[in-house]
């Protein structure tokens, strides 16, 4: 059974990671560890952490024990700051076509679309990373290192 409210594989990506680095309490991570442990194209995930890192939520560096972390506080980033920064502002449009059908008649779902739409954004901007990592308690197990 399909579901209705669908993301992008690149936006659920990003929730996922941010919500995996803030669980991490500042601990860098490799993207092929979190790629792993999320169960995700390691190739796609890379692209996903830059235009985080671009946007400033996630911070790279270097050497034996550089990867990936949250650029800022998890309590300071809102879900809806990173899936914007994937997908861009969200539009709480009332048509499921890309051409409205309606012509200016009632749409056949009438205000739900919009409703529903305004309903995630408000969640999703009500509720930052650290909220969801604590309330999931999810500590992804450290990877080993390799010596």
């Amino acid at each position: 059974m399909g579901s209705l409210l669908k993301i992008s594989e690149a936006g659920a990506m990003a929730l996922h990671a941010g919500v995996y680095m803030a669980a991490r309490r500042g601990d860098s991570c490799t993207a092929g560890a979190m790629a792993r442990d999320l169960q995700v194209s390691e190739a796609h995930l890379v692209k996903v952490l830059q235009r985080l890192t671009h946007a400033g939520f996630v911070r790279t560096s270097r050497g034996p024990r550089g990867g990936y972390a949250l650029g800022r506080l998890p309590a300071a980033i809102k879900l809806s700051e990173l899936y914007e920064a994937i997908e861009g502002p969200l539009d709480p449009v009332g048509c499921l076509l890309k051409h409205k059908a309606c012509q200016g008649t009632p749409c056949i779902l009438g205000d739900h679309l919009r409703r529903i739409n305004r309903e995630v954004m408000d969640y999703l901007t009500a509720i930052s990373l650290d909220d969801v990592a604590r309330a999931v308690n999810w500590m992804p197990e450290p990877s080993p290192v390799s010596v």
